[in-house]
């Protein structure tokens, strides 16, 4: 079978980024054909205004050269529009009366500047910042002309005008609104950026609608509806883009504000898709590099059949570039009732740090000064995280280098997500050939050569590099097992990334070494399967029909029956059910294990529903990580305390946590008093009655690394006592790697560190809240499998 016909409308930075995710996963799929309105290779866009301010030349901002498309075999044909789009025949014509058939068709005409419809503005001397023609037009009025109006006070405005005052020219802005950037700054961090603009050069209009453009064949000056005028050699509208949609509604193909596009990039039309500024999805027209390109990631692994589970839409983030200037601003910046801030200014340094909370999680923030937390802080927004209450302010600390966000990311995790560019790549650049600078940098790896968002973080990791503090190399980490050569830090990456959400998919898109792997990294997988996707229905080795229908499957192929016992405790009824279940089936034998179980063993699949009939109890599984309770005063009757308190928690602990599925096996022992603390302080978790409540140990282990558990808390009432435990077991699923003992985990977190965690009432109730509902899902999951042979 011959090669595909892809043809892509438009070459700008999301279409060519798909194209580069396509070659990338499979570089023989397609025969690739790319059409460009402008007589250019594809270059960097959101880089002009660093063109414009001198700090770099065109050619620093081109992505792909037109040596990348000769390479790849990809016929290019620039200067020359795409005008029809024949569906019926699956073909392209252009304004050159060339006609290209296709078996795929993407569309990538971006957007256009915004002109207002204002009389006189087909003058000449007004025009848009869009194109690199733009950038050299204005360098060229600019050595005959002194005077510049830019209309419009926004991120694109701004960066126009930084740009002009480099050329030479006098700045005046004009701007609707009562302070600057409004759609992404707070009127504090807006009011500070004014004052550091202004004393660069630039002055300001405010609240200025313009009526007229006034001038003969060019414009010279501009008079507002209030009355005033102000003179002026050029004109820059930099009021906003709207997607080219045109030729998709004269083609036919559904529109609103963009083209309508689905989660897969697909529009509604056979065989053809959208991705970048002339997309709509889900309501939503993004001008942001990183959506674009998280865009033509999910296209590119669709378009190659590695079935991804789609594109979600994309955080928002914003980092100014203008000289000397520094902002970062993300999500919901504007409080609101239903939200907190925490603020920091220091207006002898010029830095402003505002932070918006929604309960313990961060919904916007605003950096103005000093951006070094906004990776951070994004990272927070996108990933949910909990903040603690006592932790809330430190987040507006400034990090020393070993402190800081980049410092703590693990090798493999990305700094510049627009250029896929590792802080393992960073690190081991950094150190073969001894850069210094961000530029540097920039040149040897493309770390924030797209939209500038990651500077900052490269600046951390690179002060981070360079300091007495940094003590990690860039090299690979030891693999997750012999089937795969990656770590698994970088397997979670890319199962995020690429959202695979199953085995087989996981395996085929890492390329493992065998088919079905193995028994290391099948569970493992799982887990994180489970972790990333609640949905995520494990391949289990038991059979689970619902609480009283279950078993586990054993090594000789028969299955292990274990009937639940809250608390160790075992009455006469259910005693005399097992005797006949095993006197019925006399091939099975009952076992107690250690930790006060009692296990059915030897039962063939064909006696199943029998034992299960005669039994008529709770069962539980047992082969996974899960909690498992003892209560070691049970038979101590030497001692005369009383042990109902502890046989009742007992119960709610196991109830309360039945079917939760851990990173690895918790033990939990409960003394009913102290004549018993010994058993119960080597535990992962330990309880001891105490006169007037509990105490709870914890990072306890009685196995060749014996240490007794660490005092975490103290508490009077039995409900408190359930729900710290409680607490602890959520946080340690929520934060353990895979197989990751308890104790090791402490010795990691530190138990002053888990302590505050639970002391905090938000965050120990949001526990116990996904403790909740992660038991009612896997319950639910699990009431709904059937027998897996």
């Amino acid at each position: 079978m011959g090669k595909q016909k892809l043809v892509v409308i438009g070459n700008g930075m999301a279409g060519v980024r798909c194209v580069q995710n396509i070659l990338n996963e499979n570089a023989n799929l397609f025969k690739i054909t790319i059409f460009g309105r402008e007589p250019h290779s594809n270059y960097s866009r959101i880089m002009l205004s660093s063109v414009l301010q001198g700090e770099t030349s065109f050619d620093d901002i081109v992505i792909h050269p037109k040596s990348w498309y000769e390479e790849n075999n990809i016929q290019l044909f620039s200067g020359e529009t795409v005008t029809e789009i024949d569906k019926d025949h699956k073909c392209v014509k252009t304004d050159k009366l060339r006609e290209v058939s296709y078996d795929k068709l993407i569309i990538a005409t971006g957007s256009s500047p915004i002109i207002l419809p204002l009389p006189g503005s087909d003058r000449e001397g007004v025009m848009s910042f869009r194109t690199i023609e733009d950038c050299h037009r204005m360098v060229e009025v600019s050595k005959k002309h002194k005077k510049a109006v830019v209309i419009g006070g926004g991120l694109l405005g701004l960066e126009a005008a930084r740009g002009l005052l480099n050329i030479g020219m006098k700045v005046d802005v004009v701007h609707k609104s009562r302070f600057l950037m409004e759609k992404q700054l707070d009127q504090e961090a807006s009011l500070m950026l004014q004052t550091e603009l202004e004393n660069q050069g630039m002055h300001f209009l405010f609240e200025k609608d313009t009526e007229e453009i006034v001038g003969g064949k060019r414009v010279e000056g501009i008079r507002f509806k209030d009355g005033d005028y102000v003179e002026t050699d050029l004109v820059v509208m930099a009021v906003g883009v709207r997607p080219n949609i045109k030729l998709a509604q004269k083609s036919k193909i559904e529109t609103n504000k963009g083209i309508l596009v689905d989660d897969f990039l697909a529009t509604r039309s056979r065989d053809i898709y959208a991705v970048g500024e002339c997309a709509e999805h889900e309501g939503m027209v993004y001008g942001l590099v990183k959506p674009l390109y998280e865009q033509g990631e999910v296209l590119a692994q669709h378009l190659c059949g590695n079935n991804p589970s789609g594109y979600r839409g994309t955080v928002l983030s914003t980092q100014l570039k203008i000289s000397g200037v520094d902002v970062f601003s993300v999500g919901q910046f504007i409080e609101d009732r239903t939200s907190k801030t925490i603020h920091y200014q220091n207006e002898w340094d010029a830095v402003y740090k505002k932070v918006v909370f929604r309960g313990n999680k961060v919904i916007g923030a605003v950096l103005f000064g000093d951006t070094r937390l906004g990776p951070s802080l994004l990272d927070s927004i996108v990933k949910q995280r909990v903040i603690a209450d006592k932790d809330k302010a430190s987040l507006l600390e400034s990090p020393n280098p070993s402190d800081s966000f980049v410092a703590s990311l693990p090798v493999s995790e990305n700094i510049c997500t627009c250029n896929s560019v590792s802080k393992r790549t960073i690190i081991h650049t950094v150190q073969q050939d001894e850069l210094t600078t961000i530029e540097e940098v920039k040149n040897c790896t493309k770390a924030s050569s797209s939209c500038g968002g990651c500077k900052s973080a490269v600046s951390d990791l690179l002060d981070y590099i360079h300091s007495e503090h940094f003590n990690e190399g860039a090299e690979q980490r030891s693999s997750l097992c012999h089937c795969t050569s990656l770590d698994e830090d970088e397997i979670v990456r890319q199962i995020q990334l690429n959202h695979l959400s199953t085995l087989q998919e996981v395996m085929d898109a890492l390329d493992w070494k065998f088919e079905k792997g193995c028994s290391t990294c099948r569970p493992a997988l799982e887990f994180y399967l489970g972790i990333i996707f609640t949905e995520y229905e494990m391949e289990n080795e038991h059979s689970f029909l619902n609480e009283r229908m279950n078993a586990t499957l054993q090594k000789d192929g028969t299955y292990a029956v274990t009937p639940q016992f809250y608390g160790g405790v075992l009455d006469g009824d259910r005693y005399i059910k097992i005797s006949k279940v095993v006197e019925k089936y006399p091939r099975t034998k009952v076992a107690i294990s250690s930790d006060q179980n009692v296990h059915i063993l030897g039962v063939r699949e064909e006696e199943l529903e029998g034992v299960w009939a005669a039994l008529d109890m709770p069962l539980r599984s047992f082969n996974e990580n899960m909690v498992h309770v003892t209560n070691t005063g049970i038979g101590e009757y030497s001692c005369l305390c009383d042990q109902d308190p502890s046989l009742r928690l007992s119960e709610e602990i196991e109830r309360k946590t039945s079917y939760l599925r851990l990173p690895n096996r918790i033990k939990v022992g409960i003394s009913p008093c102290l004549h018993k603390e010994v058993d119960s302080i080597t535990k992962d978790i330990g309880v001891i009655r105490m006169n007037q409540g509990w105490e709870i140990y914890v990072g306890g282990s009685g196995d060749k690394h014996a240490q007794a558990g660490e005092l975490l808390y103290v508490v009077s009432m039995d409900k408190k006592a359930s729900e710290i435990i409680r607490g602890f077991i959520e946080y340690y699923r929520e934060s353990a790697n895979y197989l990751e003992p308890v104790w090791r985990w402490v010795n990691r977190i530190g138990v002053v560190h888990i302590r505050e965690a639970l002391l905090d009432e938000e965050l120990l109730n949001h526990f116990l809240q996904n403790l909740d509902q992660h038991v009612i899902q896997r319950k639910h999951k699990l009431t709904k499998s059937l027998f897996v042979q």
